[in-house]
């Protein structure tokens, strides 16, 4: 086979990224693919992407209004041209397959490539699955997603069960536990909270903790604690003052040892961040986002609740309970075993190569290849 040309599309969160760039790997190191990254200009994938070392075009596409209808004018507008860019870059960079992770960019871009026959995959992240991607689907050569009953949503014979595709560096990482915490200045032998909303944070969880973490440090535990983007650094280090044994930081950047550190993470239910929950058998309290399409995030979170993998809090109720059912967890060994043990059964290794070999299925079935 010759070097394919491979576009992939999307963005906007870690979520989104974190498995395009793993995807993007396995395809560079498997088939020297040439690839294109297509993003939305002033998301995240802007500054990730080209860190990688990948190429990126930014559409200026950006998200409806759902509160502020008439700011929806302006979408419009950008919409309109984001779906003429995407063609030019489809005409110009002629891909022998376009794959669309979900993010603003997404829609437009894998529509544009559809428009002009090439063939096109779909990697899906949550239990729910977006607007976007459903209306991409009924032209979709495969649809690579990682929960069980997807057909209600996708045309049952493209849907392949891969899982999500998860950073590298936290599955090859081989520090022990004590080393872990050691490189937080944490003490070895004491249990660890990581408490983690995203990148750029969640309200929610910050003020949570904001209120609470002198309770679990008076309970004789220790916490990592990752602020995020909006919520700052030093109304952390504020709420944290006196306290032994607390790291706050706005980014976690070995997010593979504050894994291996954490006797209990707590954090959003994001897709991505469950994934990575599940291929490293954490145990775990979710605190889903309200602020996202369909509640997606809920409906995550309670595919591993219904199994005994995970206990969630709701967001409405988080600011009141979180801090309660975080000392309830840790005092209750057993339970934190038996999460293990169940979360461990749910994440499926491999999911970066299982989506490749489709790749390569669909490219070898292409008329263009």
């Amino acid at each position: 086979m010759k070097r394919p040309k491979i576009l992939i599309s999307g963005g906007g969160t870690g979520g989104h990224i974190f498995p395009a760039l793993s995807i993007a790997n396995a395809l560079r190191d498997r088939l020297n693919a040439e690839i294109l990254f297509v993003g939305a200009d002033n998301r995240m994938e802007m500054e990730r992407v080209p860190k990688a070392g990948y190429e990126i075009i930014g559409l200026p596409v950006a998200g409806f209004d759902r509160k502020r209808l008439w700011r929806n004018v302006s979408v419009l507008l950008k919409l309109r041209r984001s779906i003429s860019m995407a063609r030019r870059i489809i005409r110009d960079f002629k891909p022998d397959i376009a794959i669309g992770v979900g993010g603003y960019a997404s829609g437009p871009t894998l529509k544009a490539a559809q428009k002009y026959g090439i063939p096109t995959l779909l990697q899906e992240q949550n239990s729910y699955a977006g607007v976007t991607n459903k209306l991409l689907s009924r032209r979709a050569k495969a649809i690579c997603v990682a929960y069980d009953g997807m057909e209600r949503f996708f045309p049952a014979e493209t849907i392949i069960k891969t899982g999500n595709p998860v950073r590298k560096d936290l599955l090859d990482d081989t520090l022990t536990v004590a080393a872990a915490r050691e490189r937080f200045g944490l003490d070895a032998e004491r249990p660890v909270i990581l408490v983690v909303g995203g990148s750029l944070g969640s309200l929610t969880l910050n003020e949570s903790m904001e209120h609470g973490v002198s309770k679990l440090t008076e309970a004789g535990y220790q916490v990592i604690w990752q602020t995020g983007k909006y919520f700052t650094k030093e109304r952390g280090l504020a709420a944290a003052k006196g306290l032994k044994g607390v790291v706050v930081t706005q980014f976690v950047t070995d997010m593979a040892a504050a894994y291996k550190a954490a006797t209990l993470v707590v954090s959003r239910a994001g897709a991505g961040s469950i994934s990575e929950l599940e291929l490293l058998g954490k145990p775990c309290i979710l605190v889903p986002s309200p602020n996202v399409a369909e509640d997606h995030q809920t409906k995550n979170a309670m595919a591993l609740v219904n199994v005994g993998a995970a206990v969630m809090v709701a967001d409405k109720d988080a600011r009141a309970d979180l801090i309660n059912a975080i000392l309830r967890l840790m005092a209750d060994p057993r339970a934190l075993e038996d999460m293990s043990r169940n979360i461990r059964t749910l994440g499926i290794s491999g999911s970066d190569d299982k989506i490749v070999d489709q790749v390569i299925k669909i490219i070898n079935h292409s008329p263009k290849s």
